[in-house]
């Protein structure tokens, strides 16, 4: 079985994909962490990001170690959680994004996770695979 998490938790910079309109945008993202199929990050609720996320939150999260074994895309949709229990963790786990945001009430800290639908590697020893969740 493929351990979605513990690829996460090794290369957890990538790149988020979000549709504006009818273009795809693309930015670099970090993944906080996974819980079950749950794959969270965060954001500023004055961004782009945010706005396009309300619109349609159909998104995909690309990352991979150097070696490009596996490439990783996580697809699915974007789930907004105002939980201050999970922001709480996301500021513990991750100094920096603590650095910015100080506490879990900042009002334009925003929490979300990718309700995973879907998962696709690809690795130049097995090819690709899809797992659907």
């Amino acid at each position: 079985m493929f351990d979605l998490a513990a690829v996460l938790k090794a290369n957890p910079t990538g790149v988020l994909a979000t549709q504006d309109g009818n273009t795809v945008k693309t930015r670099v993202f970090q993944c906080l962490f996974v819980d079950g199929n749950k794959v969270y990050f965060c954001t500023n609720s004055e961004k782009a990001v945010y706005a396009q996320l309300q619109v349609n939150p159909c998104v995909s999260f690309c990352t991979f170690p150097q070696n490009f074994n596996p490439v990783l895309s996580v697809n699915g949709t974007a789930v907004f959680a105002e939980d201050a229990a999970l922001k709480k963790r996301a500021l513990d786990e991750n100094p920096p994004i603590q650095g910015i945001y100080r506490t879990p009430d900042n009002p334009i800290f925003k929490i979300f996770y990718i309700d995973v639908e879907e998962v696709k590697t690809y690795g130049f020893a097995d090819g690709s695979k899809t797992y659907t969740v």
